[in-house]
């Protein structure tokens, strides 16, 4: 029988403008993390590189092989789980917004694009992401020796279809590197997270960025982990720093045996006529 129960981190790092000092510093937030009894670790958004248009093609063109080999490397020698944020990954003339994961050995285990990109103009925020990224094509999945994890990313989290998908193909727990933006973040960041995980009876954990104060992306921060009934197990502000919280999986059967979402479903309703 499989251990469902372990401690999870969340490593809420700031990125600096120079890269070889921004994947020193996540190695060793890495291995503190692991060093005070983590088991599964996940990094934020774009933890490599800047958030920014500036930056995005300057990251990508040095290409992401080395931070995917360093990051196998933090998983293999603290012997995690690591659900390694995301980076600039380039593919013949393409860049994406990518996510790697990998088991205690090093080895990838999964690899999740991002698949809703993120383009918006509102008061005070314009931005639009897919003037560098390609958007990813899969809804990912990966068995542990915990269970059944899901990941996507940031923007992604806004369409609860991709989470329930997730759901019914086995995930209790989902990862979610993000870097809302402050405009967003109060507003909708903790409700996000809550529902997503309200609504497929998962533990659900977003992985933020910490603040970069002045820089000209200033993201929300406040990493939190949401257990399967919507309850907040563990959150912080804006700054660097690590945050822990304890799972069990065996909760989502609990909750789910209680407040029996799943059985109820009425998919034969749900179709949207075009």
């Amino acid at each position: 029988m499989e251990n469902t129960a372990f401690k999870t981190a969340l490593v809420q790092i700031r990125t600096e403008l120079d890269q070889e000092q921004t994947m020193e510093k996540a190695g060793r937030m890495v291995r503190e993390a692991a060093e005070n009894g983590a088991q599964v670790v996940c990094l934020p958004e774009m933890f490599n590189c800047p958030y920014s248009g500036k930056y995005f093609k300057t990251v990508a063109v040095r290409g992401h092989e080395d931070s995917v080999r360093a990051m196998a490397a933090w998983a293999k020698e603290n012997q995690i789980v690591l659900i390694g944020g995301s980076v600039p990954e380039t593919e013949d003339d393409r860049i994406y917004n990518t996510c790697f994961v990998f088991n205690e050995n090093g080895d990838q285990i999964a690899r999740h694009r991002k698949v809703h990109l993120f383009d918006v103009d509102i008061p005070g925020m314009r931005f639009k992401e897919s003037d560098t990224f390609a958007p990813g094509e899969d809804i990912t999945v990966f068995d542990t020796r915990y269970g059944r994890f899901g990941v996507a990313i940031c923007f992604d989290v806004r369409f609860p279809e991709l989470f329930r998908a997730m759901a019914k193909r086995g995930a209790k727990m989902i990862f979610l590197p993000a870097q809302f933006n402050m405009k967003t973040g109060p507003a909708h960041w903790e409700l996000s997270l809550r529902m997503r995980a309200v609504d497929n009876e998962v533990f659900f954990a977003g992985a933020s960025s910490a603040r970069y104060e002045g820089f000209s992306y200033e993201c929300w921060g406040h990493s939190t982990v949401v257990d399967p009934f919507g309850t907040v197990l563990a959150s912080c502000d804006e700054k660097e720093q690590i945050i822990y919280a304890d799972i069990d999986l065996e909760r989502t059967d609990i909750v789910r045996a209680q407040l029996p979402t799943f059985n109820c479903l009425r998919e034969e309703l749900y179709a949207v006529a075009k």
